[in-house]
């Protein structure tokens, strides 16, 4: 069988097609990081069983997946959180833990049918946060390559998340030292816009943040001249 990974985080992708290859040498594996490049690889390849979308925001199209099986992954417990930003969702409402969801992709964001879920922890950094989630997506992948499960309809009513904005990372005066803590750690991974304050001078960006009590963290800042 062959596979195809769809995912915008190009070395924890890589990554996961290593390793997927190294667990099933009778498979093959391949990386594609865009629509451009999946269209490519579809094309080159006809034998395609499943592409696998571990880290994903853009829309899937209809000629796509409605020609071969997508199963993407999404950081909620289903239906509960379809949407964007779910990570960030997530720990803005002071949620710990929650569910990896691989689910078929269809034509409404986040509504397809459940193949299975996994427990997820939602310490540390976003990018600690992402390593994790590829090791549980790995072991998910591996599971559905060996025992095929038919995919169920959701249960129970969905809730939704908003795409979260660049200006949403802004740190009020009014911000809890928490809150700071989880603005900066829930944006700091790339590609993200992180946490900032700014002046009419200077933009400050933060990241690397350690908590260490009610008033006081530690982070690394990034000073831009606007």
């Amino acid at each position: 069988m062959n596979y195809i990974i769809l995912s915008k985080q190009k070395e924890l992708g890589e990554s996961l097609v290593e390793s997927l290859t190294v667990k099933f040498p009778s498979h093959a594996f391949v990386l594609a990081c865009d629509n451009k490049s999946l269209k490519e690889e579809l094309a080159k390849e006809n034998n395609i069983s499943k592409v696998f979308i571990p880290h994903w925001s853009s829309i899937i199209p209809a000629s796509i997946y409605n020609n071969v099986e997508c199963v993407v992954f999404h950081m909620t417990d289903l239906p509960f959180g379809r949407g964007g930003s779910p990570l960030q969702n997530l720990i803005s409402r002071g949620i710990s833990e929650t569910k990896v969801t691989a689910l078929q992709v269809n034509a409404e964001i986040d509504a397809g049918d459940v193949y299975l879920k996994k427990e997820l922890n939602l310490t540390g950094s976003a990018q600690i946060i992402f390593e994790r989630v590829f090791k549980i997506i790995e072991e998910m992948i591996g599971e559905i390559i060996q025992t095929n499960p038919k995919p169920q309809p959701q249960k129970g009513e969905p809730t939704y998340f908003k795409r979260r904005t660049p200006d949403m990372s802004k740190i009020e005066a009014e911000d809890s030292i928490e809150l700071v803590y989880d603005k900066i750690r829930m944006l700091d991974a790339p590609d993200y816009p992180l946490a900032f304050i700014e002046n009419k001078h200077f933009r400050f960006e933060f990241y690397n943040a350690n908590h260490e009590s009610e008033k006081e963290l530690n982070a690394n800042v990034r000073i831009i001249k606007k």
